[in-house]
């Protein structure tokens, strides 16, 4: 039977993963980080996405971050990031996050290998046959070298457990249409894009910037579904210069700095990914 996509609307957090000044998984920080942001209108976490640093992670971390997600979740649910170019290998991650009570998965296009549509189409359907909870596709090529085009998301919106979409594809007209199908949940994946998306129609956002200021965020895209377009057009443009530059320097390095300026956790970030400037949070901290 068809899984609904209902679930997945609203501001989802990305998390980050905190680690510890020996480098290692800070689990008690990121239980407090989960445990904060449930009671500030968030509909729900993906933890092991790009945002936490998750290529950098072992398989065996990966899956303690989750465990300590789903014990800090409140209940919220949890969609646990799956990535890799190695068909087999997904496949035993996803059967992994399988073994606990995720609401679904998020799963990009194998990086670096850049196959062509019908191999896209192949891989996701894999993906989707073996997996026993939902599947949220994520578009994002400037990380994986590959596009989705509209045509293979709306094949694969055919398979009852491809319910929903990470839209970071950058293509307006694409996203219109995904939303005009209705088979997949849109969510923004790029937070600058979050007003336009969620005001054409999109089911919410996963939004890493949403880390601070969350209230706001899960605000404006309870105003804009509920159509309050003024109102929403209010909170969000002070907010999205904010948004802006917490992106000038690469993700997660401004929003751990930030957290870690507020005392929730170390700024660590594991190599290749640097700190932030000292300026760039300088000026996040002043506004918005």
């Amino acid at each position: 039977m068809p899984v609904s996509s209902s679930l997945f609307s609203g501001l989802w957090i990305p998390l980050v993963t905190p680690f510890g000044a020996a480098g290692q998984v800070d689990h008690a920080a990121l239980a407090a980080l989960v445990r904060d942001l449930c009671g500030r209108g968030v509909a729900g976490f993906v933890p092991c996405g790009s945002t936490g640093e998750a290529a950098a992670l072992t398989a065996e971390e990966q899956l303690a971050v989750l465990d300590t997600t789903l014990a800090s979740a409140s209940g919220l649910p949890v969609v646990m990031g799956v990535g890799g170019y190695r068909l087999a290998g997904v496949l035993d991650a996803l059967q992994a996050a399988c073994t606990r009570p995720v609401a679904g998965v998020l799963v990009a296009a194998p990086y670096y290998i850049r196959p062509s549509q019908d191999g896209l189409r192949a891989w996701f359907r894999a993906l989707a046959d073996a997996s026993r909870v939902p599947l949220v596709l994520y578009d994002i090529p400037y990380r994986t070298g590959v596009r989705l085009e509209l045509s293979t998301l709306l094949a694969l919106a055919e398979h009852p457990r491809i319910v929903a979409l990470k839209d970071c594809g950058g293509d307006a007209a694409k996203t219109a249409a995904l939303i005009a199908d209705g088979r997949l949940a849109v969510l923004a994946g790029e937070d600058a894009q979050i007003f336009g998306s969620v005001a054409a129609g999109a089911a919410g956002a996963i939004a890493a910037s949403a880390h601070l200021h969350t209230e706001r965020f899960a605000r404006v895209i309870a105003l804009l579904r509920d159509g309050a377009l003024q109102e929403a057009r209010t909170l969000w443009q002070p907010l999205l210069p904010w948004v802006q530059a917490v992106f000038e320097e690469p993700n997660p390095g401004p929003i751990k700095g930030l957290l870690a300026q507020a005392g929730r956790m170390s700024g660590t970030l594991r190599a290749p990914m640097t700190p932030a400037s000292g300026a760039l949070l300088q000026r996040l901290l002043s506004r918005p």
